[in-house]
């Protein structure tokens, strides 16, 4: 196995961000494109990751660099490819960087060992394609100990987490204290929101803050109208009752049509009622993102106050995401959890793996799912930012979310969504859960307000902004 992997970028028109701005950020557009042209001229921006597919830091990547190659930026992509051992050590940080033990395992010389080991070969490998002064994104853990490698080819380099806790503890520190080695080489440090920043570890003067943001006109948020939703979840095997009216067909990022055709794989007793109301969570299958919780507080304090209610759990085919060995573990105990409920309970649960064979399509299901359903969760009881919140806002949704992390920079309580401020209380969950299913006027006005927000904070044009000042800043700063 070759140690990196370069991924295809494949631009996209960023004038497409005009036809949803006003008259003044039509011509900031235009500037912003301009200064890109003038920061990036004659170098390469490079992101360095663990993923092409799977998760949100990989569908970001895929969606600012099409944009950023657009308008004339060298923009490249590259993953590098681990081991088993190397994957769960990474899983490890990941999981304490929220406060989590995961799966208890240490980080001592051993695993400092196995992480070395792995990443000699991707740094020199990096290091003879990047040249001096191109700009290199290196993103979360995983690819972190190539960072003076880079320095040292005399690139710029930027380093860029995208998980945190709010109030870090010792299992945090711990995960810090492994990795602040390999970074503080870096010229600067890209947090998703201030309380992420790794004080007493790293310069507070290099570290910014940019969150997240979510790409409007992608397979997995582009506007669907209600029979293409239909046809595509019918198509999928989601729902039951399809009349085949439309054809489940999305956009492709380069034009073409695509079409539904993959089934995913249901553990349920009967397929979704078409019309019964939707409680919806889409996530990895992550300990993190509580899907026992979730289960568990619909069943307890939900079903037995809104008849019609369903609630569906999806997220990616395990065996389609390679950095996240834990994937398989959490959904055994998730179909363990339903297996054990009472059959008429059971009825109302159901777990969706989405095929991941066609990153687009997967994508468009994913859209399909979320316009589809009456409540879009995110019940994490942590979350670095959770794009899946702006996208379930996007689509005009209301919100039921733990309030922790980048969520509660998204969601405005009581106006947006409902936050459940403390994340791992199923009563206030399932209670938050009743108070929306019980009002539809209230959860149309809460989506409406959650589309203009996702508008006016989290698209890409803010997102691309930031990261062309931050490297301007650097270039003046003579680092």
């Amino acid at each position: 196995m070759d140690p990196i992997e370069h991924v295809e970028v494949n631009p996209l028109p960023f004038e497409r961000f005009a036809t949803v701005l006003d008259d003044d950020g039509r011509a900031q557009l235009d500037q912003l494109v301009a200064h890109a042209r003038e920061v990036f001229e004659d170098r390469t921006v490079w992101c360095i990751n663990s993923t092409a597919q799977g998760g949100g830091v990989a569908e970001m990547l895929a969606s600012l660099l099409a944009y950023t190659s657009s308008v004339g930026v060298d923009s490249r992509w590259v993953v590098l490819n681990g081991n088993p051992a190397f994957f769960r050590l990474t899983k490890r940080i990941h999981n304490r960087l929220h406060n989590s033990a995961g799966d208890g395992g240490p980080l001592g010389d051993e695993e400092r060992r196995i992480y070395d080991d792995t990443l000699k070969a991707p740094a020199e490998a990096f290091a003879r394609i990047v040249r001096p002064d191109d700009v290199v994104l290196v993103h979360d853990p995983q690819p972190a100990g190539v960072t003076q490698a880079l320095k040292d080819a005399g690139a710029k380099v930027i380093w860029r987490l995208h998980v945190g806790a709010d109030e870090p503890n010792e299992l945090a520190t711990e995960a810090w204290d492994f990795v602040t080695p390999y970074v503080r080489p870096a010229d600067a440090w890209v947090f998703s929101r201030e309380q992420f920043f790794w004080r007493d570890r790293l310069p507070a003067e290099g570290s910014h803050v940019i969150p997240p943001s979510i790409d409007i006109f992608s397979p997995k948020n582009q506007d669907l109208d209600r029979d293409t939703v239909t046809a595509i979840l019918g198509a999928a095997g989601i729902v039951e009752g399809v009349d085949g009216a439309a054809q489940p067909c999305f956009e492709r990022e380069n034009g073409t049509i695509g079409t539904v055709a993959r089934q995913a794989r249901i553990v349920e007793e009967r397929p979704l009622p078409l019309h019964a109301p939707l409680v919806l969570q889409v996530s990895r299958w992550d300990r993190l993102k509580d899907p026992a919780g979730v289960i568990q507080g619909f069943v307890d304090h939900v079903v037995g106050e809104i008849a019609e209610a369903e609630l569906m759990l999806a997220g990616p085919s395990v065996e389609g995401v390679a950095d996240d060995p834990e994937g398989a573990e959490v959904v055994e105990e998730v179909t363990a959890i339903y297996q054990g409920l009472p059959e008429e309970v059971r009825r109302r649960v159901h777990l969706a793996q989405l095929p991941m064979d066609d990153r687009q399509e997967n994508a468009a299901i994913v859209n399909a799912l979320q316009r589809h359903a009456t409540i879009v969760v995110q019940k994490s009881i942590a979350e670095g930012f959770g794009l899946t919140v702006s996208e379930g806002m996007w689509k005009g949704r209301p919100l039921v979310a733990g309030a922790v992390g980048g969520i509660t920079d998204q969601v405005v309580d009581g106006e947006t969504g409902v936050l459940v401020r403390d994340a791992t209380d199923l009563r206030e969950y399932g209670q938050a859960l009743v108070r929306v299913l019980s009002d539809p006027e209230e959860g149309d006005r809460m989506g409406a307000k959650g589309r203009q927000r996702v508008l006016d904070h989290f698209i890409g044009v803010r997102h691309l902004r930031q990261w062309v000042e931050l490297v301007d800043a650097i270039d003046a700063a003579g680092r």
